[in-house]
């Protein structure tokens, strides 16, 4: 198979160096490892006395503009400093499995998933996780002070919890494992037929999806329009427009890869598991920024200290998974144990899976006391952060426990690195959510329909009432659209009810001159960043690191790549509030700012401090490895 990828080069000298062999070859993989391997794909690596080279690793134009734009500004910037930089534009997914599985990259550049709870800053950096697939600090990150401030903030609560999460802030802005460099903002187009109504999580999230509605399903002709349904405004159809709700709400993707891959465990498959959340529930959700019982019906903590010991909870009278088998307590304890290890012991080391294992890590045992009944005990953990234990999809061990084998990729052995739970597509999904799976067509189309027998339709708790009756389509479509230009057209032309995934802010005058068309704009969590390989020297130096970081213009990228629909940040958490105030932004980064001004690099300056840092320069200015 052709190399997938193709390097972009800001100046025209070759890199010099050797290749590196990866650790998991193979082809035609299902899911995390898809894609193909081979020579091409290896990292050039520079010799001493030789200049230095430095791969950046970013999606292409096609799947994340942004990205590719940030990676050639600093391909620019390094080149300009005398290190020959290449861009190599990357499939999604293949990105994420050299990034978050083979940890096969010098640099790269993606958006992070969004996270609620800043605990995922302990799976992210903390030094226990360097070996492990998926955000599992990917960094190769090591650091004693961190880990433990990582492991004490776990166990504490309230202004304590945010001053030892200030500290931490503080630390990883100094050493640099990653450059956070935006947070931005989600822009949809949705059809003005369209009803957001529970609206706090956005329209692209599982309880986005379960409260939108559509005027044009099985209505009744109206002339007037402008009737206001939660947060969107809704107009009643035309006759020409009205349709039958067995037509449902159908959503455009511009990543496919929730149409060919449905493992809510795959890291490289998705990125914010909001279509798989639809079809497995947690036992919790998090409804108005608290974790709320779901799937279990209530739960008892243990005692009233600050930092718990243990939860009882109860699943839901008469839950039941989609091929109708219930959904019990032994269920949710294999689902546990499965995450932390998708092996169930099998293997010489545990295989944690690639998604949702750092939350699973919070507990110490899970216990079933009957067949509807769980006790979860944790490793002293405070009551906030061990709620996030209580979302993670609950599995059906009669689906999953046969996935615990040793993983086949491309008919080469992965040598125990993986599991089938790892690389399995799961295309015919059995969950327990209030959608179930009807229909897939491979990277095209993907139609779920709502669960009868889920718990919404008959829910009287206070907290679940926004929710309740089900939802009101009998279908939800997800469709591919290549780029956001052509997802929008779906809208306009009837074809689709909204763009699922964020379209470009230069698509708002589109939006705008059409009356069909609302915008939605949604702050969100999710962060750009450049990664860096700490493994791999010169990355493995942090003042090289802080120097790289000064290459980057945050405030230029918020107004020129992200269109202003971007906040600039120095902090993972600067849109927590516990972001340290040292870290906040004031018009330039605090601990990294840029050489430079409006996006134009002062190359003398920046050249200056690589020399004080004690990086050598050959006569024709280029920058050596020593």
């Amino acid at each position: 198979m052709a190399d997938e990828r193709q390097s972009e080069r800001p100046a025209v000298t070759e890199p010099i160096g050797r290749r590196r062999a990866l650790g998991l070859l193979g082809s035609g993989a299902l899911g995390l490892l898809g894609g193909c391997f081979g020579a091409k794909d290896l990292f050039e690596r520079s010799d001493p006395g030789e200049q230095l080279s430095v791969a950046i690793k970013s999606p292409p134009a096609d799947a994340d503009t942004r990205a590719l734009r940030i990676a050639r500004f600093l391909a620019t910037n390094l080149t300009a400093v005398g290190i020959n930089a290449t861009v190599v534009p990357t499939r999604r997914e293949t990105l994420m499995r050299d990034v978050l599985v083979n940890q096969q990259f010098d640099v790269y550049v993606a958006p992070f998933p969004e996270c609620d709870d800043p605990d995922f800053l302990r799976p992210l950096f903390h030094s226990r996780y360097t070996d492990t697939a998926g955000w599992y600090n990917p960094f190769g990150f090591e650091d004693g002070d961190v880990d433990s401030l990582l492991e004490l903030q776990r166990r504490q609560d309230g202004g304590q919890r945010r001053r030892t999460l200030g500290t931490i802030q503080e630390k990883l802005a100094r050493a640099q494992p990653l450059s956070v460099l935006a947070f931005v903002d989600e822009l949809r187009a949705l059809s003005s037929t369209v009803g957001v109504g529970y609206g706090a999580d956005g329209i692209h999230s599982k309880l986005g999806y379960l409260t939108l509605s559509s005027a044009t399903l099985d209505t009744v002709p109206d002339p007037t329009a402008g009737q206001t349904n939660g947060t969107a405004e809704t107009r009643t159809a035309a006759p020409s427009e009205t349709r039958s709700p067995a037509d449902g709400i159908r959503m455009t993707l511009t990543d496919n890869r929730a149409l060919k891959n449905l493992n809510p465990l795959s890291a490289a498959a998705r990125d914010d598991g909001v279509v798989t959340s639809l079809l497995y529930d947690s036992l919790g959700q998090r409804i108005d920024g608290r974790v709320r019982p779901w799937l279990a019906d209530s739960w008892t903590w243990s005692d009233e200290s600050p930092v718990e010991v243990s939860l009882d909870l109860s699943i839901r009278e008469g839950a039941t998974w989609h091929d109708g088998t219930d959904v019990d307590a032994t269920d949710v304890a294999f689902t546990y144990r499965f995450l932390s290890d998708t092996s169930m012991g099998a293997f010489d080391s545990p295989v944690p899976a690639p998604r949702f294992s750092g939350r699973a890590s919070l507990l110490d045992a899970v216990e079933t006391l009957d067949s509807n009944t769980v006790r979860l005990t944790f490793d002293s953990v405070s009551r906030p952060v061990a709620r996030q234990a209580l979302t993670v999809p609950i599995l059906p061990a009669h689906v999953w426990e046969s996935k615990t084998g040793k993983a086949l990729v491309g008919s080469i052995d992965t040598e125990e690195t993986l599991t089938e739970a790892v690389v399995w597509a799961n295309r015919n999904p059995v969950g327990s959510g209030p959608l179930r799976f009807r229909r897939l067509q491979p990277q095209e189309r993907l139609v779920l329909e709502p669960f009868a027998d889920h718990f919404l339709t008959d829910v009287t708790a206070p907290h679940l009432k926004p929710f309740a009756d089900g939802v009101d389509y009998d279908a939800l479509t997800f469709r591919r659209a290549p780029s956001s230009e052509a997802a929008i057209s779906l809208v306009q032309n009837g074809d689709a009810e909204g763009t699922g995934l964020g379209v470009a802010p230069s698509s708002i005058p589109t939006i705008g001159r059409d009356s069909s068309l609302d915008l939605s704009v949604t702050p969100t969590r999710t962060f750009y960043h450049v990664g860096y390989n700490t493994r791999r020297p010169p990355f493995d130096d942090p003042a090289f690191r802080r120097l790289v970081a000064r290459l980057l213009d945050k405030a230029y990228f918020a107004e020129e790549v992200f269109e202003g629909y971007g906040k600039p940040a120095a902090s993972p958490l600067a849109r927590h509030d516990s972001l340290a105030s040292q870290l906040a932004w004031d018009g330039r980064d605090p601990v990294a700012p840029f050489f430079g001004e409006d996006g134009r690099l002062d190359t003398d300056r920046a050249r200056e401090a690589f020399r004080n840092a004690g990086y050598r320069y050959t006569a024709e200015g280029e920058l050596v490895v020593s």
